[in-house]
C-alpha cells in the first residue's frame, strides 16, 4: 500500500455546510451514491458496492443468518439499500436457496439526522431493510434500541464514506462506543491520502459532466447545474481533494 502523502488535514468539505443549499446538496448525495453503483470500465473491477458486499460476504462466511449490520451514517440512504440487495443476492447464489429466507443479513439505517421520507421509500423495495426513526449518535448509540431492532443478532456498525467527516477526538469516541457495544465494524472509503487517491480525484469533475446524459437526463436542474452552472462537478471534486487528505 502506498504511503500517505501527508498527515490527515481536516479542512471543510462544502456539501456539509448549513449555507449550502439543501436542493444541491441533495443532487451531490445522488450523484455520490450512484458513484457507489457503477463500475468505470479499465478503472474498476466492479462497483464500489460490490466490492463491500463482497467483503461484508467473507467476513461473514456461514454465520449470516447472526448479524444485522447497521449503517450509522445513512443520511438519505447512500449506498446501503445497494450494498444490502448485492449482498443477500450474493448469499442466495452461494447456498441456492431461492427465497433466502433463512440466509439474509438485515440492514438497519440510522444517522443523527434522519432522512425519514428517503428510508421509507428504500423500506419498500426490500424485506431485509430497515430504519431507526430517533436521531442515533455514532459516538453515544443507544445499545437497547439497536438490540431491539437487531433482534437478537450480533451488531455489525458500517460506516460509508462517512468516518473521513470526523476530527480524530470524535472518531476514537465513535471506536470507542463501537468496541464497547459491537460486534464488529466497517468502515469503506472512496479515496485516501495516498499521492495517486489525491491526483485521482481531478477525474471526478469530467466523469460527473459525462454522467448526468445518462442517469439524471429527467432532473432538468441536475443538468443545468452541471452544464450551464456547474455547481455539482465542481463542488464534488473540491470535496474529493478535501475528503482524500481527511481520509
Amino acid at each position: 500500500m502506498d504511503r500517505p502523502l501527508c498527515r490527515r488535514i481536516h479542512f471543510f468539505e462544502i456539501n456539509d455546510q448549513t449555507w449550502f443549499p439543501a436542493y444541491l446538496r441533495e443532487k451531490i448525495q445522488a450523484s455520490l451514491t450512484l458513484a457507489w453503483r457503477i463500475k468505470l470500465p479499465f478503472v474498476q473491477v466492479a462497483s464500489p458496492a460490490s466490492l463491500a458486499a463482497s467483503v461484508l460476504r467473507r467476513i461473514l462466511n456461514t454465520s449470516t443468518s447472526k448479524y444485522t449490520v447497521v449503517d450509522f451514517c445513512a443520511g438519505a440512504g447512500g449506498p446501503t439499500p445497494t450494498i444490502e440487495k448485492l449482498l443477500n443476492e450474493q448469499l442466495t447464489s452461494r447456498t441456492g436457496n431461492g427465497d433466502g429466507s433463512n440466509n439474509t443479513v438485515e440492514f438497519i439505517l440510522t444517522d443523527l439526522h434522519p432522512h425519514l421520507e428517503a428510508w421509507q421509500e428504500a423500506v419498500k423495495k426490500s424485506d431485509s431493510l430497515g430504519y431507526i426513526a430517533k436521531s442515533v449518535d455514532a459516538a453515544n448509540a443507544p445499545t437497547d434500541l439497536i438490540q431491539e431492532k437487531a433482534r437478537g443478532r450480533k451488531v455489525i456498525r458500517l460506516f460509508n464514506l462517512a468516518f473521513h467527516h470526523f476530527d480524530d477526538e470524535l472518531a476514537t469516541q465513535i471506536l470507542k462506543n463501537t468496541m464497547e457495544t459491537a460486534d464488529g465494524f466497517g468502515i469503506f472509503e472512496l479515496q485516501d491520502r495516498t499521492p495517486l487517491g489525491i491526483l485521482g480525484m481531478t477525474v471526478l469533475f469530467p466523469l460527473f459532466l459525462l454522467l448526468p446524459p445518462f442517469y439524471f437526463y429527467n432532473s432538468a436542474s441536475h443538468l443545468f447545474f452541471t452544464y450551464i452552472i456547474p455547481i455539482i462537478p465542481f463542488v464534488i471534486t473540491l470535496d474529493g481533494y478535501v475528503s482524500a487528505l481527511r481520509t
